[in-house]
């Protein structure tokens, strides 16, 4: 897409240094979940590719929510005092562009509550510019949370936080439901990644994380998503595999593309397959 600019290891350091920034300045662990592109790295120790990294930091915010006004006026200070500034259409993104010229790190949050519509932007009380959009699927990111430990330097010292990441089940099924809703290159690119090369040892035990945390709730919007993500590998001129194949060849040049596009799709209808069964789809 136009508006996302290319990724790099230097920018996911700059997105995961800003991220410490603002865990630092909260105060302690927050409540909200990681769930983008800085977690695929997480879920993917060992793999012999390294992955494309980022430039935002995408955090679900359901349990902050939950928690009250008290927890999102403190999560507005703290990216204010991390250097970050309210975009001026989205009260749901932030901005830092302190980093560098080329580098602004974006800091988006996203709800999922049944009680605003869908693709709505959800502002807080008692804050003066800080929200979410309200992005059905991303709560599965917050129901399947792994604490990481993140250091980073901040005025030359050396900080150590704790933080909330999405597991490899909440990352796969948020991530389809991305996916299926702004159809988004980075997205099926971080989908075919975390199947293929996840440290649980590929799509077959992808599957088995999303039965046994989520299998009674692949159904409805869910099962749609999912049939989505199926239609969109099927060959390598689908929207799917082009887009993982582009960013394996920025970061791996010497690739087959062929191989790449094959491996692609093989994940993804493995995935599918052992969710639903072979030759499966939703009516």
């Amino acid at each position: 897409m136009a508006d996302d600019p290319p990724r790099s290891r230097s920018a996911r350091q700059a997105a995961e240094a800003a991220l410490v920034r603002v865990v630092h300045h909260y105060g302690a662990r927050p409540e909200f979940v990681v769930l983008g592109g800085l977690v695929p790295e997480l879920l993917c120790v060992g793999s012999p590719f390294h992955h494309a990294g980022t430039t935002d930091v995408d955090v679900q915010v359901n349990l902050e929510i939950a928690r009250g006004s008290v927890n999102t006026r403190r999560l507005e200070e703290a990216l204010k005092k991390a250097g970050f500034k309210p975009d001026n259409e989205r009260v749901w993104r932030w901005l830092d562009r302190e980093t560098t010229p080329a580098c602004i790190v974006k800091f988006e949050l996203l709800a999922d509550l049944d009680d605003q519509p869908a693709g709505s932007t959800v502002r807080f009380d008692q804050c003066d510019r800080l929200g979410a959009a309200n992005l059905r699927g991303s709560g599965f990111a917050a129901r399947d949370l792994v604490p990481h430990g993140l250091s980073g330097s901040i005025d030359g010292v050396v900080r150590t936080v704790e933080v909330n990441f999405t597991g490899l089940a909440g990352f796969l099924l948020a991530k389809a439901a991305a996916a299926h809703s702004r159809r988004k290159a980075k997205d099926w690119y971080d989908i075919a990644f975390v199947l293929l090369y996840n440290s649980e040892g590929g799509p077959s035990n992808a599957v088995t994380a999303v039965l046994t945390k989520f299998g009674s709730e692949l159904t409805g919007v869910t099962r749609r998503a999912l049939d989505d993500l199926l239609a969109n590998f099927q060959s390598s001129r689908d929207q799917g595999p082009e887009a993982y194949v582009s960013q394996m060849l920025l970061d791996h040049p010497d690739s087959d593309p062929v191989t790449l596009a094959a491996d692609a799709i093989l994940a993804v209808e493995a995935f599918h397959a052992g969710l639903f069964g072979s030759g499966s789809r939703a009516q």
